[in-house]
């Protein structure tokens, strides 16, 4: 079995790591993170004041055999006036005959260093199942011995880690995903790029253009071993405390990792984004990235929805941000 599923998931996961070089990422990622920092932080959870739930699907690569399709919900909400905040997610991510689930429950304890300004400190810990279906596979010689029929899977425990910190006009945070979970794997004799540590650094700033028009500038920078640091620039506009509309554009460099290849592209995609209110409570976003790698002729771009919903009683004062 050992034999198996190392062969399996080492052909598949090294083919993953090529195919995301020029995305620069082993996790799966997402254009509306911007709104929704619990995907990259749990530092973040009760940052909105407000109990909060949003469930997001990404396509990516459309029309490409096996691209991949990301599936997650998330909720949290603080307590104790404020000091502590509580999450949780599940997510779903195919590719291909792969398929990666996952849950984790987030604690962060809030401290308020100014009037208008928190530190959070988080944490989230839960379970990844690392999954590859056999009858997906279309070996060259039928039947293989070395392909099972059906379902293998594999199971690791997860732990992340995060800071954020904001005020009423500024955030940055710092995270890291995949603390623990590894020798997990490698007792199975399989070493999984997608479970090696990530790290997270963001930033962003709120500008007044008007009475009606705010601008948020913000980046977000990706490091993971074994591919190219990878930065999401973005500008987004919000009209009438209601409408979010702007984009990304998103790059890699090299920097730590000295021995990847010499021709990787330095352009990976532009994404254009749009969050709209309908009521007080309800939110709705959208994200269409193009590439600008060597798919940008294919038009095998990707689209990326969210819905999200403010769970506060009818009679409550909403006092979240909304913001960030």
């Amino acid at each position: 079995m050992k034999a198996i599923i190392n062969r399996l998931i080492l052909i598949l996961f090294v083919s993953l790591a090529g195919s995301q070089t020029g995305f620069g990422q082993q996790l799966p990622q997402f254009s509306q993170y911007i709104f929704n920092g619990l995907h990259v932080n749990p530092g973040y959870a009760g940052y909105k004041g407000e109990p909060y739930i949003q469930s997001t699907y990404r396509s990516q690569w459309i029309n490409f055999p096996g691209a991949p399709e990301t599936f997650t919900v998330t909720a949290d909400f603080s307590a104790n006036e404020g000091t502590m905040g509580f999450g949780f997610s599940l997510m779903s991510d195919n590719l291909g005959p792969a398929r990666t689930t996952g849950g984790l429950l987030t604690y962060a304890y809030r401290i308020q260093t100014g009037r208008k300004s928190w530190l959070g400190l988080g944490v989230s810990a839960g379970v990844s199942e690392y999954a590859i279906d056999g009858n997906l596979l279309d070996p060259n010689d039928f039947p293989d011995s070395e392909i099972p029929v059906g379902t293998i899977n594999l199971f690791t425990p997860n732990l992340n880690s995060g800071l954020f910190f904001h005020n009423d006009k500024f955030y940055a945070g710092f995270s890291v995903y995949n603390m623990i979970g590894k020798r997990a794997l490698e007792k199975e004799d399989v070493a999984l790029a997608y479970h090696d540590f990530h790290y997270y650094l963001t930033a962003g700033y709120l500008l007044d253009l008007g009475e009606t028009v705010k601008f948020k500038p913000s980046f977000l920078i990706k490091e993971v071993k074994g591919a190219p640091t990878n930065y999401d620039i973005n500008a987004m506009f919000l009209f009438y405390e209601r409408l979010w509309i702007g984009g990304s554009y998103r790059s890699n460099m090299k920097i730590w990792n000295d021995n990847l290849q010499e021709n990787l592209s330095n352009r990976n995609a532009v994404a254009a984004v749009i969050e709209i209110f309908p009521t007080e409570r309800l939110r709705i976003g959208y994200a269409y990235d193009h590439n600008l790698n060597v798919l940008q002729d294919y038009r095998n771009n990707s689209h990326e929805f969210s819905i999200g919903f403010y769970m506060t009683p009818r009679k409550a004062v909403m006092r979240n941000q909304r913001w960030f």
